[in-house]
C-alpha cells in the first residue's frame, strides 16, 4: 500500500508553487531481486503521483548493492540523471532524504542535502548530513531559502518505509513523502 505522508502533499505543493521542477530518484532493489516486476513498480509510481501530483521526471536504480552501477544512491548516478532531465546543473540541486545514502548522492553529484531523519536513519547519518529538519516542512523551508528549526540528532521524526523519493531540481529528493 501507498499512502503520502501527513504533509507530504503540501510540501511538494509548495514547491511547486515557487516554480521549482519536482521529480523522484529511487532505489528500487527489488527489482534486482526480483520482488517487484516493472508492472508493479510502475503502478506503485503512479499511485504516488496520484496521491503527491505529476513530478517532472523521475530517476529510477533497478540495481543490488552488488551490481555496483553508477546510478545507486549513495552514487551520483540518479542525481545526476534527474538534473540532466530537467536541464540543470546538478550544483542548482537540493536532495531531501532520510538515509545517509541520499545526502551521500547529493554530495557525490555536487548537489546540497538536506536530511530528514526517520525511524530508519541511523544516529552517524545525521552526524554526518551537513544539514539536517525536523520533517519535510522544514526541509522545503531550507531548500527554499528560509530556515528550519535545529534538532537533536536523537530525535528522529517522520515515516520509515519509504517507496520513493520526491526529488526537485533545485532539487527536493524525499523517500519520506511516500510510504
Amino acid at each position: 500500500m501507498v499512502e503520502a505522508i501527513p504533509g507530504g502533499r503540501a510540501a511538494v505543493d509548495r514547491i511547486r508553487r515557487a516554480g521549482v521542477p519536482v521529480g523522484v530518484v529511487s532505489n528500487q532493489s527489488g527489482v534486482a531481486r526480483g520482488l517487484i516486476g516493472a508492472g508493479e513498480l510502475a503502478a506503485v509510481n503512479a499511485r504516488v503521483e496520484e496521491l503527491l501530483g505529476p513530478f517532472d521526471v523521475w530517476a529510477v536504480c533497478p540495481h543490488d548493492d552488488a551490481d555496483g552501477c553508477a546510478c545507486r544512491k549513495p552514487a551520483p548516478g540518479l542525481v545526476l540523471q534527474a538534473a540532466a532531465a530537467l536541464g540543470v546543473d546538478a550544483r542548482d540541486c537540493v536532495v531531501i532524504g532520510d538515509i545517509g545514502r541520499d545526502v551521500e548522492a547529493a554530495r557525490a553529484a555536487g548537489a546540497r542535502g538536506i536530511l530528514v531523519p526517520t525511524e530508519v536513519t541511523l544516529p552517524g547519518e545525521v552526524a554526518a548530513a551537513g544539514e539536517v529538519a525536523a520533517d519535510l516542512a522544514a526541509a522545503v523551508s531550507l531548500a527554499l531559502g528560509g530556515t528550519a528549526e535545529p534538532r537533536e540528532a536523537s530525535e528522529p521524526r517522520g515515516t520509515a518505509g519509504a517507496t520513493g523519493a520526491a526529488e526537485t531540481a533545485e532539487t527536493v529528493e524525499t523517500a519520506e513523502v511516500a510510504r
